[in-house]
């Protein structure tokens, strides 16, 4: 019984997770023995320079991908030997997800695109719903545009509503203020940390950003596949690396 308590108090529970790919210059280790918990509610930011294994990361833990090796438990449940049907039903009940480049249905409206999660988990008053999530995040007005009528800060806030509206245990975003200018990379910011609080959703970001990554309670380092933790005080210096590997660049997804 006490096993099964510490996997409930965890969101993410991951143990010597190892991802290997075969390349024309052979077997390549991107991630090296992974370890982290994560727990219901927590804000965590995983940094590190491009190409060190951020994104592999979070792909796994969402379910996007399968490890080499290793443990990852999700709310409790694990993993390992689920194919992609069930893979896909796990990620329907507790996962949602956030895209750098927004990845909105170019043929729905805003309020169909939020609509669409809500309705393919058999939600009941999606549309309501759907229009509710979109006032929050100051969108009430652009229920029937299309993404290409928004603007990029618009999207993401489209984007955001959809991934809020069927209140996952655990939010993933990769890279959410890295195609804004800064206005609208606070804006989205704040809606992010807010909505993690009101629903104690557990939310996971790769940055890029050391301020966005300082607002979150935990702060991880990815270097070269080996995830290591900081706290707040050394946050900054162990992330100066990937800075000057991205100065006045745009961001490059690992």
């Amino acid at each position: 019984m006490s096993n099964n308590f510490a996997q409930e108090s965890s969101a993410i529970k991951v143990t010597n997770l190892i991802k290997k790919v075969v390349t024309q210059e052979g077997e390549l280790t991107i991630l090296k023995g992974i370890n982290m918990d994560v727990k219901q509610g927590d804000s965590v930011a995983i940094l590190g320079p491009s190409g060190s294994g951020k994104s592999t990361l979070l792909g796994l833990l969402a379910a996007l991908d399968t490890p080499t090796s290793g443990e990852i438990l999700l709310d409790g449940a694990s993993l390992s030997g689920l194919n992609e049907e069930q893979k896909a039903a796990l990620r329907k009940q507790k996962v949602s997800f956030i895209f750098q480049s927004f990845m909105l249905v170019d043929t729905l409206t805003a309020l169909e695109n939020v609509m669409l999660p809500a309705e393919l988990a058999g939600v009941n008053g999606a549309k309501e719903k759907a229009e509710s999530m979109l006032k929050r995040v100051g969108l009430g007005h652009r229920l029937t545009h299309l993404p290409k009528q928004l603007s990029g800060g618009e999207q993401q806030r489209v984007a955001i509503a959809r991934a809020f509206i069927c209140e996952p245990k655990v939010l993933f975003a990769d890279e959410p203020t890295g195609n804004l200018d800064s206005v609208n990379g606070d804006k989205i910011a704040d809606m992010l940390f807010e909505l993690n609080q009101e629903s104690d959703t557990t939310l996971v970001l790769v940055t890029h950003d050391l301020q966005l990554a300082k607002r979150c309670k935990r702060q991880f380092i990815m270097d070269s596949g080996v995830l290591t933790e900081a706290n707040k005080a050394n946050t900054e210096t162990e992330a100066n690396a990937e800075n000057s590997d991205n100065t006045a660049a745009t961001v490059e997804v690992c």
